[in-house]
């Protein structure tokens, strides 16, 4: 038994490291003063960090990229918030129906769900846009959103809502001081994950992008097209540091919510 615990042990160490490996690698060599990324290394310099800020196209990536993924995740996160309540709270016609639809992306491969919707926009003669964009993201990212609300909402017990309306409260008063407090975490949690996915995503960008607009992975890609060069693993640690800083620190930040409104309990 000892010797099979060891195995899978050894076994998951070497998986982490062939995953991790090559995102290690990129890491160091951004931080590598020779243009050619080799080793051993000839010196450690911050002349691609700073090509990055120089670079006007890098810099336009960004500000698309924040752009798309704040207004991704305010989109996504009301719309996933409105629908657990629906889903949690409520029983109508049809409820099985929107629930299945509602996490369908999830179940179909992103590149299918990216091509079967850019068709569709295509037979009904609409060109592709960032609005465009920005829907391909919500439609990918809703569905994570309404199963992290979800969860949180299940549980929540029903007597906290009904005391507060037999009290007076009316049902938004309720949602306001009541139930959103309560399910905080989640919504913070749901909104960083929907950003950070929006963020990081190329395979339905790539197809609903319009000319002359690039987030930071097709720009990555569009750099990896040409030439090999250092910016590209300076870009690459950047957004490693950024969508790995970002959702520690909203994990921390709902943690603290959560122990705050235990306490306040």
């Amino acid at each position: 038994m000892s010797l099979a615990w060891n195995a899978i042990r050894l076994g998951t160490i070497l998986v982490y490291i062939f995953m991790f490996a090559p995102v290690a690698v990129v890491m160091l060599l951004a931080f590598n003063a020779n243009q050619f990324g080799s080793f051993p290394l000839e010196g450690l310099s911050l002349r691609w960090f700073v090509a990055l800020i120089e670079n006007d196209a890098i810099v336009r990536a960004f500000q698309t990229s924040i752009v798309l993924g704040l207004l991704t995740s305010v989109i996504s996160t009301t719309m996933g918030v409105l629908a657990a309540l629906a889903m949690v709270r409520y029983d109508f016609p049809g409820k099985r129906l929107i629930s299945t639809a509602l996490i369908a992306p999830i179940l179909v491969p992103e590149v299918v769900l990216a091509v079967a919707l850019l068709l569709f926009l295509r037979a009904l003669d609409v060109p592709r846009s960032f609005f465009l964009l920005l829907m391909g993201h919500v439609i990918f990212t809703l569905p994570f959103v309404v199963l992290v609300v979800q969860a949180r909402l299940v549980g929540i017990r029903r007597e906290y809502e009904e005391a507060a309306m037999s009290l007076g409260a009316n049902a938004f008063e309720t949602f306001r001081h009541v139930t959103l407090p309560l399910m905080l975490p989640a919504v913070m949690a749901g909104m960083l994950f929907s950003f950070t996915m929006s963020f990081d995503d190329i395979t339905g960008t790539l197809f609903w992008k319009p000319g002359g607009v690039e987030t930071v992975p097709t720009q990555i890609f569009a750099m990896l097209r040409n030439s090999i060069s250092p910016e590209i693993n300076a870009l690459g640690t950047v957004m490693v540091v950024f969508t790995v800083a970002l959702p520690l620190l909203g994990a921390a930040l709902a943690r603290r919510v959560a122990a705050h409104l235990s306490g306040a309990r």
